[in-house]
């Protein structure tokens, strides 16, 4: 069965049910609208893959293999009448409503119908579905409060919360986060989805949309046509590359939820649960976790693991939380990296959570050979040091590095470090040697309230210490340095990974050791993911692989954002919602990053983690970097 139940929610069998769908349209780069039942039952899967349960059929029904897989392997449809923003007059919309329902109607996996589409409602058909359909299936009309739902079509933030505070029907958006190149989709959603869920009659929704809908134009050599921003709107790609989005959908969506950020310092392998299937059980779940310790930067060895085990689901009903344990072995906190996979009955990945266990470090460094003497000289202009047969350039008038020189090559690395958004005015370039270390410590305008040392020691790498206070609503905080693109041939890192972030889609990542080569990737209007350029999460150490000399930073605190470089406008953005702010460096070290909006909203109208960063008072954020050149 099922049924609405007006002013509480949409019910299977009985128990009510929160869709977390998708729209999908038929379509395939090579063949058009034309599909095969092999594609239409990988679709399936990959939409069940991201932990959805539904999909509605934008807006056409679909080939029956489609539903057919639907039906097999379990997803709920809504199946729509043909057609967009624009009604079928009475004669012709009377035979498309028969052929539909009889070619359908014993499709299990459909749970209702919708009739037209954003207006394209002719409300003389509504009656000829139950005409046809013995269960009498709900009819709906996608976008309008009708027989007691609320379908509103892109909604902001500030509607789900109205709608829940005030809200008479029963609500689930049948198209929001409307994905546009990188945003919407995961972007804001976690957000969106908590409220969402604080609705008393809630019922889920469904993200436009399933894939960028390209086609191969064979008269214009091979050429990907995406027709603009029409078409480059999905979470997979035309030939189904997978977005970062996939998988912070994948977490938020996630039957099974955990919502520990970080290990407690006191962690005794206890780990909440919460059940948020509809009918299953988590005793017909597993769980698998594992210790890893990860490589150094300068390793070409992969992670080791360790210790590692399987646990039997805990018996949790639908709704109930509960403690997992994982049996640690004593040594547990020797080892770098925790993870703790879920699977579902049928021994498919629910997902996978990671969590560091040490902090960010200084690199080891060899102090065991003889300590050298630190060379000094300076021009009007400048200031050089040598240190351990390595060139240091500093410029005197503003403060910056802006040169290094090893026995390999010239390392192009200037401009910084500079305050990310913020101009400062150098009051005085002090430096002097203290002990057998050399400082450098420019002096900035008091306005900018921005502290900079360099310390200098022979057998060491170079450490940066730096403070900086900014007050109010910014894009972005820390610092930045530049670096020629030109010269970038990669980055490897230990982080998160390895998808870039933003503000508003911190889920997905995995922490670990990741390795990835540049690309120009421009989402949406080129598919060669992940995305190189961006911002990421939760560095511990960043190598800059280039042309000239690789080189590596280490930072002293979790949570550090890194900046690479800045990605492009899209070609075909006629706004900058799906363009959000980056220093004017190109390297960065930030507290604080942009968030991303959709094709019809800015980041700002799409919740709490899409605000900007805001600091009431002058807080002083302080970190640590060190360089291994």
């Amino acid at each position: 069965t099922a049924e609405l139940r007006p002013h509480d929610g949409f019910y299977v069998n009985n128990r009510k049910v929160i869709f977390k769908g998708v729209n999908r349209h038929s379509e395939w780069p090579e063949s058009g609208r034309t599909l095969s039942k092999t594609l239409n039952i990988a679709d399936v899967k990959l939409i069940k893959e991201m932990n959805m349960n539904a999909v509605r059929m934008s807006h056409y029904p679909p080939d029956p293999s489609f539903l057919e897989a639907c039906d097999s392997l379990g997803l709920y449809v809504i199946n729509e009448l043909t057609g967009w923003q624009a009604k079928y007059d009475t004669e012709v919309g009377t035979k498309l409503v028969k052929e539909l329902v009889v070619r359908d109607v014993n499709h299990p996996s459909i749970v209702m119908w919708a009739n037209g589409n954003e207006g394209g409602f002719n409300y003389d058909l509504d009656y000829l579905y139950a005409k046809y359909d013995n269960q009498k299936r709900l009819v709906i009309h996608p976008w309008e409060r009708f027989n007691g739902t609320d379908t509103k079509h892109y909604p902001d933030y500030n509607y789900v919360v109205n709608t829940a505070l005030y809200g008479n029907d029963v609500f689930f958006p049948t198209e929001f986060m409307h994905g546009l190149h990188d945003g919407g989709h995961g972007a804001g959603l976690d957000d969106f989805w908590s409220m969402m869920m604080k609705h008393p009659y809630a019922a889920g929704g469904f993200l436009w949309s399933f894939a960028d809908e390209g086609v191969t134009r064979l008269d214009r050599n091979g050429e990907m046509d995406i027709q603009g921003n029409a078409a480059p709107d999905g979470i997979l790609g035309p030939h189904r590359e997978k977005e970062g989005s996939f998988y912070t959908i994948k977490e938020i969506w996630s039957p099974v939820q955990i919502a520990m950020k970080d290990l407690p310092a006191n962690f005794d392998g206890k780990v909440l649960v919460e059940n948020q299937y509809s009918f299953t059980n988590l005793n017909q779940c597993s769980f698998e976790w594992k210790l890893s310790n990860l490589p150094n930067p300068a390793a070409n060895n992969q992670q080791s693991l360790g210790a590692s085990g399987k646990i039997k689901g805990i018996t949790l009903s639908p709704g109930e939380k509960g403690f997992l344990s994982i049996p640690l072995p004593a040594n547990w906190k020797s080892s770098d990296v925790l993870y703790l996979t879920a699977f579902d009955a049928f021994k498919q990945e629910l997902f996978t959570w990671s969590w560091a266990i040490k902090m960010p470090a200084a690199p080891i460094t060899n102090t065991a050979n003889s300590k050298s003497k630190i060379n000094v000289s300076e021009t009007v202009k400048a200031l050089t040091l040598v240190v351990d047969g390595i060139s240091y350039q500093f410029d005197k008038k503003t403060g910056y590095i802006q040169n290094v020189k090893n026995i390999k090559s010239e390392i192009s690395i200037s401009g910084g470090p500079a305050l990310a958004g913020v101009k400062c005015e150098l009051k005085e370039f002090k430096h002097y040697a203290s002990g057998d270390d050399y400082i450098i410590e420019p002096i900035y305008n008091n306005e900018a309230k921005f502290k900079v040392k360099w310390i200098f020691s022979s057998g060491k790498t170079v450490k940066l210490d730096y403070e900086y206070s900014v007050s109010g609503e910014v894009d972005f905080m820390g610092i930045t340095f530049n670096y020629p693109e030109e010269n970038i041939t990669g980055m490897k890192w230990e982080g998160n990974g390895p998808y870039r972030v933003w503000k508003n889609r911190l889920k997905g990542t995995t922490f670990g050791v990741w390795n990835n080569d540049f690309n120009n990737t421009i989402t949406g209007e080129s598919w060669k993911y992940p995305e190189f350029k961006g911002y990421y999460a939760n560095i511990y150490w960043v190598t800059i692989k280039n042309k000239q000399a690789p080189f590596t930073v280490y930072t002293s605190k979790k949570n550090t954002f890194f900046q690479m470089l800045k990605p492009q406008k899209a070609a075909g953005a006629t706004n900058n919602n799906t363009t959000p702010a980056f220093p004017d460096g190109d390297l960065g070290f930030l507290d604080g990053i942009s968030a991303i909006g959709t094709k019809f909203q800015a980041a700002e109208k799409l919740g709490p983690q899409s605000q900007k960063n805001m600091q009431l008072n002058y807080s002083w954020n302080k970190g640590s970097l060190w360089f291994d050149f």
